[in-house]
């Protein structure tokens, strides 16, 4: 069972990416998946979360200019980053809670982190 995050890059200020977070391994659960940055020298904060019910969360530094969404059929959860702002430069971090078969064929719930992708704004 894995998160992997990617979609990162170098871009100008103004610019866009779409960062993608995909679940690999015996899943039957994507709760609460979430968007998270950590800049350097700051704490880890959030971006964006779809929450168990349904509801989507921004933070208000990226209101207007990213999306979070998701597909259930690829296990996949997407950020869409718009109009990008060097202050947006981070390790981005995709988490969920993952409902997922352990060794024995019995359903679990792990709390999973991926990788991070860092991606920088220049000015």
């Amino acid at each position: 069972v894995q998160l992997q995050a990617s979609g990162g890059g170098l871009v100008q200020a103004g610019g866009s990416l779409r960062l993608s977070c995909a679940a690999f391994g015996r899943i039957f659960s994507i709760d609460v998946p979430g968007w998270y940055r950590q800049a350097p020298g700051k704490e880890r904060e959030l971006v964006a979360v779809i929450t168990s019910g349904g509801s989507i969360n921004y933070s208000d530094s990226v209101k207007g200019r990213f999306t979070i969404s998701r597909d259930n059929g690829k296990k996949t959860v997407y950020l869409q980053m718009n109009n990008l702002k060097p202050e947006d430069t981070a390790v981005y971090y995709c988490h969920a809670n993952l409902g997922a078969y352990n060794d024995y064929g019995g359903p679990q719930i792990y709390d999973y982190w991926g990788q991070g992708t860092l991606v920088t704004v220049s000015s």
